[in-house]
């Protein structure tokens, strides 16, 4: 009698529980984007002399471009209620160049 009920519940009994190495998998995944993107602006401010007088350092760059990217990050995955979106990655960029020009002093 309540045999279309078990397709439902049967598709529950093959989920899988991430382990702790497919969760740091994952995260390390979700925040890769805003790490090399971090990375590659301050190796080209180093090559393209952006780093004026009292421009932060090479790891400090890398470091404060990585925080706000993933934050960017994080907020595209709140917004959206998934990752992957190219919103996300369009504002992820806007804001690691805004701010790569704020620590290279672009405005002088």
């Amino acid at each position: 009698m309540l045999d279309w009920v078990a397709p439902r519940f049967k598709a529950l009994e093959t989920i899988a529980v991430m382990g702790l190495v497919e969760s740091v998998t994952h995260l390390l995944n979700f925040v890769a984007p805003a790490f090399f993107l971090a990375l590659g602006l301050a190796v080209c401010a180093q090559i393209f002399k952006q780093n004026k007088a009292g421009a932060q350092s090479f790891i400090a760059q890398v470091a404060i471009n990585f925080i706000l990217g993933s934050l960017v990050l994080l907020a595209g995955l709140w917004l959206f209620s998934r990752d992957g979106k190219m919103a996300s990655y369009a504002s992820l960029v806007a804001v690691s160049a805004l701010c790569q020009w704020v620590l290279s002093r672009g405005w002088r």
